[in-house]
Parts: C-alpha cells; sequence; structure tokens
C-alpha cells in the first residue's frame, strides 16, 4: 500500500517554512516508510540550513526513509522511493545510487568527498553497526573535517557504539534536542517522535575538534 506524509518545518522568527512529502510504501519487509528519529534530524537541518550553504552533503540511510540518499544495491524497490521522494519535493537533480553498509563497492569508491553527512536511524540492527561506521570512517577519512550528523531512537541501553568508534578512528559527541527545539511534540506536524526518545549525534574523527550547530 501506498501512502504520503507531509511534514511542515517552520522558522517563526523569519516567519519561513518548508514543505516535505514523503511518499511511503507499508511494507513490513522494507524500511520506506518514515521512522520517529526522522523528522528530528530533518528540524535539526531547517534550524542549521545555513550550516548547509555551498557544502556537499550526502544521506545515508538504512535501507530508505529523507540530499542524497544511499540504500542496500539489492534493494531497487527502496532506490526507487528514494528518488520518487526527491521527484515529489522538486528536488529532480539529486542523485540516489545503493551502497551496501561495510563493503567497499564500486559506488562507494565514485562518491566526491563530502563535508556533511546525515542519517536517521541507522543504528537499528546491532549487527549492522560495524558495517556502518565502516563506510563512514572511509567517507570521513576523504574530509577529515567532515561530520556525520544522526539521530537515532532509543532501543536498549546496552547498544552502545562507543567502542566501535574508537575501532574506526571515531569520536561521537551528543547534541541535545533542546539546542535545537526539538524538545518539543509533534516535530514537523508529524506527532512520529513526541513518545520515544530520541538522540542526534554528531561524529567525528578523533582529532577533530568542532563545536556542532546550536
Amino acid at each position: 500500500m501506498q501512502v504520503e506524509k507531509e511534514f511542515f518545518f517552520q522558522d517563526e522568527c523569519e516567519n519561513d517554512g518548508i514543505n516535505v512529502r514523503i511518499p511511503e510504501i507499508v511494507d513490513p519487509q522494507y524500511g520506506m516508510f518514515t521512522w520517529p528519529a526522522a523528522p528530528v534530524l530533518a528540524h535539526f537541518i531547517w534550524k542549521n540550513k545555513e550550516h548547509f550553504k555551498g557544502k556537499q552533503v550526502i544521506e545515508v540511510e538504512y535501507y530508505s526513509k529523507s540530499a542524497s540518499k544511499f540504500d542496500k544495491e539489492e534493494y531497487p524497490q527502496c532506490l526507487e522511493n528514494c528518488q520518487r521522494s526527491c521527484d515529489v519535493n522538486g528536488q529532480k537533480s539529486i542523485k540516489v545510487m545503493g551502497i551496501t553498509w561495510g563493503q567497499f563497492t564500486p559506488n562507494l569508491f565514485k562518491l566526491p568527498k563530502v563535508d556533511i553527512i546525515l542519517g536517521s536511524d541507522c543504528f537499528y540492527d546491532t549487527k549492522d553497526f560495524d558495517d556502518i561506521l565502516a563506510t563512514v570512517s572511509f567517507l570521513i577519512e576523504k574530509n577529515t573535517e567532515a561530520k556525520f550528523w544522526t539521530t537515532y531512537q532509543e532501543r536498549s541501553s546496552s547498544r552502545s557504539i562507543e567502542n566501535l568508534l574508537k575501532k574506526w578512528g571515531l569520536r561521537g559527541v551528543e547534541i541535545p534536542l533542546e539546542h535545537f527545539n526539538a524538545d518539543e511534540v509533534n516535530i514537523g506536524g508529524s506527532h512520529l517522535s513526541d513518545s520515544h526518545t530520541i538522540h542526534m549525534l554528531e561524529i567525528t574523527t578523533q582529532q577533530a575538534v568542532q563545536d556542532a550547530p546550536k
């Protein structure tokens, strides 16, 4: 079954806002619907949009959810849905391509040097955490000043990535949601994150000393 969700992000001080439409396919086999962490990341992007001007930005996702999107290469239906999401929002120039976490395929090597990596709810299944950070580490090695901004839903206190971050020469700093007014209910008009505990991390190289946007 195909449906469409619509989100609205607004800056009341500047009397400015943006609508985002996300086509979804309700199918338990794929992740082609919007998870609670996604509108929180979108809200962060909107509140800090000045940090994205002139930057090379990619989005990496766990299967697929909303910049450039990546997905496991053997799931073409997810990639098609990502492209549809770009198209319905008038972003036809965005390139969608598939990669597989932890695999150094030709598509991964084709990626340009990036400044910002985005991802919502990538840390879903613990068996994939090592592969996810291997891929992120590869991307950040091309530009040691790059940042990976990711939101995720807390599902278990035992799902720590601290040791894996050290393994791949990375560091993670939590960005409190109140720093960008995402601790409020009804983010993006979705009510998705209202009943869930969402966190946000900035992941960089261990040597990086950077201040996250507020």
